[in-house]
C-alpha cells in the first residue's frame, strides 16, 4: 500500500512517539468490555493498542483513503468504522441506551477541536471519560480559571459539564508532520449533573454566549438584551463587572434568573 500523504485540510499530524502513546493508554486503564470510540485514527498509531486492550473499538474517519486502509488491516468483528465527519457524527448511537459507557480518545485535528467539543456536550450524558490531544493553547484554555487570560467562552461551557485535568504535554517532534504548536492531551470527567432540559442547555449557551462576545464589555452592556442591571445587582453580580470575571455557577445562576 502506498505511502500516505497527510491532507491539510484535514489537519493531519500523525502521532508517531511510542513513548506517548504508552503514556496515554496508562491514563486510560483500559478494560476489555469498554465501550471506545477513537476520533481521528489516522495512521493507527492508537488504533492498534487500544484493540489489544479492548474486545471492540469504534473509530471516526473522514479520510477516505484513511478509512480504506483501515478496512484493508482490521477485520470488522474487531472495528467499526464510521465513516465521515466527526463534527456531524451522532455519538449517542454508539452508546444506544447505555448511560455514561463512552469513552472517546483521539488525537484531534487542531483545526476542529473546539467545534467537536462543543459538538459533544450534546453527548455528555453517553460519556464516561474523554481523552484528546490538542493544540496546547487550547487546553490552556479549557483548564483556565476566572479572572485570567485564558478564561472564555470555552471554559465556562465545558466545566460546566465536566471535571478537565491536563494529564501530559507533548512536544512537536512527537509527531508527522511536525506541527508549529505544542499539544497536550487533557482528560474530561463528566461531572453527572441533573439532566438539563434542551432549553435549560440552551439558555445557559445563549447567556454564556452574549457575554463573550464582545468580552471588554461590561455585564450591564453585554447582557443587557436578557438580564437588566438590577437583577444582576440582586444575584450579587456586579453590573460592571466583565464576562472572565464570574465563575461557571455565576453563569448558571444567571441562566436560570434570565428564564423567568
Amino acid at each position: 500500500m502506498r505511502e500516505h500523504v497527510p491532507r491539510k485540510r484535514f489537519g493531519q499530524h500523525f502521532l508517531i512517539d511510542a513513548r506517548v502513546v504508552d503514556e496515554i493508554l496508562s491514563c486510560l486503564s483500559l478494560r476489555g468490555d469498554d465501550l471506545v470510540v477513537e476520533v481521528g485514527p489516522g495512521l493507527g498509531a492508537l488504533t492498534g493498542p487500544l484493540l489489544r486492550s479492548v474486545e471492540h473499538l469504534h473509530v471516526v474517519e473522514i479520510d477516505r483513503d484513511i478509512v480504506a486502509r483501515l478496512r484493508q488491516r482490521y477485520a470488522a468483528d474487531r472495528l467499526t468504522i464510521h465513516a465521515g465527519d466527526a463534527l456531524l457524527f451522532d455519538f449517542r448511537r454508539v452508546a444506544g441506551d447505555a448511560v455514561r459507557a463512552l469513552r472517546i480518545v483521539g488525537n484531534l485535528p487542531y483545526n476542529i477541536s473546539t467545534p467537536l467539543l462543543f459538538h459533544l456536550l450534546d453527548s455528555a450524558e453517553c460519556i464516561r471519560d474523554m481523552h484528546f490531544m490538542l493544540q496546547r493553547e487550547v487546553v490552556d484554555r479549557m483548564v483556565a480559571d476566572p479572572a485570567t487570560r485564558d478564561y472564555g467562552r470555552l471554559s465556562v461551557m465545558l466545566q460546566r459539564h465536566f471535571v478537565i485535568e491536563r494529564v501530559l504535554d507533548v512536544p512537536p517532534e512527537a509527531f508527522s508532520p511536525r506541527p508549529k504548536v505544542h499539544s497536550a492531551v487533557v482528560r474530561l470527567l463528566p461531572r453527572g449533573l441533573e439532566r438539563e432540559s434542551a432549553t435549560d442547555g440552551e439558555r445557559f449557551a445563549i447567556v454564556v454566549r452574549a457575554a463573550f462576545a464582545q468580552r471588554r464589555k461590561t455585564l450591564r452592556n453585554s447582557l443587557g438584551g436578557l438580564i437588566d442591571e438590577h437583577r444582576l445587582a440582586s444575584l450579587g453580580i456586579s453590573p460592571t463587572c466583565r464576562a472572565e470575571e464570574l465563575s461557571v455557577e455565576d453563569y448558571v445562576r444567571l441562566a436560570r434568573d434570565s428564564a423567568r
